[in-house]
Parts: structure tokens; sequence; C-alpha cells
């Protein structure tokens, strides 16, 4: 377990964390040697001389303050070593989920993250500060007692040492019988989280349909198994507890009658007995300890596995030697790209000459925004070839990459924090002046000028406290403020009121001036005037030509012009009553 702690976190903590294990273990010798100290005070005090047992109490009492001592000092450097691991651990994660594909990021994964970064993490590297030290002591103290032991006495040594193979046996056993029902729990676990966030995230949908006061299905089913898979993690466990109390008992009992029988024959003295028998309760404590140290330690083994293998999930590799591109131009190659068991994109290619717009359209599942994320290497494509400036993308290096292009996406996410912080996001660097101009670009002035606290103001969680417009004239500015030479455009109008739709088409219009543009968008409204529009079904360009070209074709585009601005239920030129084949949604 140790190993693979020190293999999620690097060997740069193996130092300290070899000191802390050689304090722990020191420790506990020392508690287990102090033991054999009551052996020459017994005897003082059971042999008439109650005077010669001073020096034997005080050296009993020496070695318990050293005890004292070495515990602190022990313990304080465990829980050193796990902040310090904690910290690292927490480091190494955030920056390994932030380099991981988004691909990774599939629904199951929002509740195993959350798990993994909160209770997961903590009970992983909770070992060395709250589960090392006991269970080193529950194994070192008792061995040490059983040598001091073995040195009064061969026999009544012996006769406690047959207890250790059977409690080893008993806890290897015991740890292989609830390994599977433990990584069960774990997995119900995170299937509870998931459902708990989905039904927090599903309230609006719950009571719109009148669903208030109902019962989660799906949650429900999710607690259930939970209470399903700690019962039986628990029942598998119950067996070794058991095999461990009654082997502990019985050895204790074996010592005592043969203590007796050896007392009795005139073997040993009643002094030496009695320490004997002291010192055999005293190691059944620590080793009744085991079964209740050995489950917290199977749990956060799992966890610590868990996180190694989210850990040892391999990013997007980067190119050894990564080149520079030349020019804003972009251009997809022959690409294909799959997900999810289906074909995304097939054989696509087209181009985008630095400084235009192209806008892209098509029904549903199409792979528009697909086509956006493969741009920004938020994927690696299975085919073909996603280039930016001439250079292949897998071949840029991430930093440089990123800083050529402004997303703006249709779900906008904000920090919770100032509207200021959200849209210095964009350039962290960028000055006072800067900032404003570029809220004043996107229309965000009006949205700050109406607010109490104006710049100052809080848009909690996600960005809660905005509207959706609010929220978009944000990452309008955002972009606007990161003045990179290609900006990427995910349907940022579809859900707004004609209001900020029009604010947001404001800012837009300058966020996209001398700029290459790629476009995705529903309301056809706002890619008329692209230089070059695209249109995309089932991963393949169907059709391509400016928005008078593909009108005068009377293919798929037009049909999806004329459904746009027809009224409902009514056909109109050029639409599905003309011979316009309607688009396949």
């Amino acid at each position: 377990m140790i190993h693979m702690l020190l293999r999620v976190l690097g060997h740069q903590y193996s130092r300290p964390m070899r000191r802390a294990l050689t304090l722990m273990t020191t420790t506990a010798v020392v508690e287990g040697l102090s033991y054999s100290l009551l052996v020459p005070v017994l005897r003082a005090l059971l042999g008439g001389s109650a005077g010669e047992a001073w020096p034997w109490l005080g050296a009993f009492g020496a070695s318990v303050v050293a005890y004292a001592v070495l515990r602190y000092v022990s313990d304080l450097s465990g829980f050193r070593v796990g902040t310090a691991l904690l910290r690292g651990v927490y480091h190494r994660l955030g920056d390994h989920l932030a380099r991981l594909p988004l691909g990774w990021y599939g629904p199951a994964r929002v509740g195993e993250v959350s798990v993994l970064a909160g209770q997961g993490v903590l009970q992983a590297m909770s070992v060395i500060a709250h589960l090392l030290a006991p269970f080193v002591s529950a194994a070192v103290t008792p061995l040490t007692i059983v040598v001091v032991i073995l040195a009064f006495d061969w026999q009544l040594g012996l006769a406690a040492l047959a207890a250790l193979p059977v409690v080893a046996a008993i806890q290897i056993l015991t740890g292989r019988s609830a390994a599977a029902e433990d990584t069960e729990r774990a997995a119900r676990d995170r299937e509870a989280t998931g459902r708990v966030i989905e039904f927090l995230q599903a309230q609006p949908v719950l009571r719109a349909g009148g669903r208030t006061t109902e019962r989660f299905r799906l949650l429900d089913d999710a607690l259930r198994q939970v209470q399903r898979a700690s019962r039986r993690s628990t029942l598998s466990a119950l067996p070794g507890a058991l095999g461990l109390t009654l082997t502990v008992q019985a050895v204790f009992t074996v010592v005592l009658a043969l203590g007796a029988y050896l007392a009795l024959g005139g073997r040993i003295g009643a002094a030496e007995l009695l320490t004997v028998l002291v010192l055999a309760a005293r190691c059944a404590d620590p080793l009744l300890s085991l079964a209740d140290l050995g489950g917290k330690l199977r749990g956060a083994r799992g966890e610590l596995g868990r996180l190694d293998a989210v850990l040892r999930t391999e990013p997007l590799p980067q190119a050894a030697e990564p080149v520079r591109p030349v020019g804003h131009g972009v251009e997809f190659d022959g690409v294909t790209f799959r997900h999810g068991g289906r074909t995304v994109l097939d054989d696509l290619s087209l181009s985008v000459p630095e400084g235009q717009r192209l806008a892209v359209v098509g029904p549903s599942g199409a792979g528009k925004t697909t086509l956006l994320q493969l741009l920004a290497r938020f994927h690696d494509v299975d085919g073909g070839a996603v280039r930016v400036g001439g250079a292949d993308v897998r071949a840029i290096g991430t930093a440089a990459l990123m800083a050529r292009f402004a997303i703006v996406f249709q779900d906008v996410y904000l920090f919770d924090g100032t509207i200021e912080d959200n849209v210095r996001l964009g350039r962290p660097g960028a000055t006072e002046a800067e900032v404003r101009a570029a809220a004043a670009a996107a229309r965000l002035d009006e949205v700050v000028g109406r607010l109490p606290d104006g710049w100052s103001t809080q848009v909690g969680e996600g960005g809660a406290r905005l509207s959706g417009g609010e929220r978009q004239r944000v990452s309008i500015a955002r972009a606007l403020l990161k003045d990179a030479p290609i900006v990427l455009l995910d349907e940022v109008t579809s859900a707004l009121d004609p209001v900020s739709e029009a604010a947001v088409h404001a800012g837009i219009e300058r966020l996209m001036a001398g700029r290459t543009v790629v476009m995705v968008a529903h309301r056809m409204r706002t890619v008329q005037h692209a230089d070059r529009i695209v249109f995309l079904d089932s991963g393949r360009v169907v059709e391509e030509g400016t928005h008078e070209e593909l009108l005068r074709r009377g293919g798929r585009y037009a049909g999806f012009w004329n459904l746009a601005l027809a009224p409902s239920g009514s056909s109109t030129p050029g639409g599905p009553a003309s011979g316009v084949r309607p688009p396949r949604w």
C-alpha cells in the first residue's frame, strides 16, 4: 500500500514517509519493551523486598516518558506527512484532470470524480495521519511483547507466538473475501452520488411536471443498492472479526493454563506468571483492534487504487518538439472521429482561410459541436488531421494552441466570484482600461451599470445570479479581452430573448471582426452573412456555399431556411410546399 501511495504521489515523498514509519516502529518497540520492566517490579513487590522495586519503578516511569515523547513525535510526523501528501495529491489530481480529454468525462464520471475528489482523497490520505501509527502499534507492539515473553520462558513465548500466524492468516483471508464487496459498495456510492446530483439538477423539470412530492425512483433505487452493498460488506467482514476475537481469546486461555501449570510445578515464580499474564493481556487489545483497522485500511486502499487508476489515465499526447503555426486559417483534412460506439464525423474535409467566417448548420447530432471541439483539441481524431495555421493541432503545444482560440459556448459557466474576476479569466494581466473596453464592446457595461455592486457583483456558482443573456455577455467580454485570432462560436443565441439576443449579436460582431471564425447555429438568420456555409448531416458535408448560392440550389439548407422563416402551419415559396425537401431531424 505504501508503494502504491508513493506511485500516486511521486517518490519525492519517500524520505519523509520512511522517517515517519521508522518513528512509528520505534515507538511501538519501546512500548513493548517498557512492559518487560514489570517483571523486576512485581518480583520485588511479591518477594517481600518492596524497597528494591523503587529503582525499577523509576526505570519503568522513564520508559513510559520516553514512549510518550516518541509517540508525540511520531504522531506529529505522521500528521505533517499526511498533510503534505494531501496537498500534493490534490495538486496532482487537479493538474491531471485538467489534461484529460473531454471525452473521458462521461455522465458516470460526475459522481465518480465528486466522491474521489472529496471523500476518496481524504480517506486515502488518512492512512498516514490516522491509520498507519495505530496499525504499526497493533502489529509491532504485540510482536515485541512476545519476544519479551520468550526471554522469560520459551514455552510461554512459543504459546503466545502461535497466535501471530493465525492472526495474519485471518487478516489476509478477510481482506480477500471483503475486497469484492468493498469494490461493489464503492461503485454504488459513486452511482448514488451521481443520482443525487441528477436529482438536484432535475428539480425544474420535476416541479414543472407537478412531481414535487414524489420520490425520485432512480435515486431511491441507487440508495437501496448502497444499503444492500453496505450490508453485504459488513457481513463479509463479520467472520474475520469473530475469528480474530476467538483466536486471541483462545491463545490467551492457553497461555493462562500453561502459566498456571508451570507455576504449580515450580518452573516459574508468581511474579513471572503475573507479569506474563499482564503482557499477554496487553497483546490482546492491539490484536483485536486489527479487525477495525484492517477494514479502514481496505477502504483506504480501494480509494487509493481508484485514485491511481484516474492518475494513470493517459492524457492527450504532447509533441516532443512543438511546432509553431503560421497564420490563422483552419482545415479539416479527411477527418474521421468516433465516440460512444458511433461515427460522429466521417472522412470530412473543409477549410476556412484566415480572416473568413464559416457557418456550420444541420440537424441535431450531425457533428457540428464536435467540429469545434476537435479544433480546440478537446479530443484527438481517429483518422485524418485537423490543422491550425498549417500545423496539425497534435503537433502544437497545448498553451500555444489554446492561446489562438476565443471560445463562446451556448452554455456559459461562470466561476463563483465577481463579474470582473470572470472577465479577467480571458487575460488575467489585462489593465483596467482593457477590461472596461472589452465589457463595453460586449455591452456588458449596461449590465454592470444596473447592478448595485457593479463590477464587484458576485455571480454565484456557475453564474446562477445572472440571467442567460447576462452570462453570455460576460463570456463574450472574456473572449474579447483574450483577443485571440480564431473565434469558435457554438449556438450562442439559441436560448436568448430578443433584447438579449440583439445585445449579444452586437458583441459577437465586434468579436468576429478581422478574425477567423467558425460558428455553429440553429437560428438561420445568424449565419446568412458568413463567407461560407456548410450543411452537415451524419458527419458529412452535404452542401456548402454562400447563403444566396445555397438558397438558389433549393436543397437541404434552403429547406432549413424556409422552415425557420415560415409561420407555424404555413408554407412559403421555396419551402416544403414548393417541392424543397424538408430537413431530416
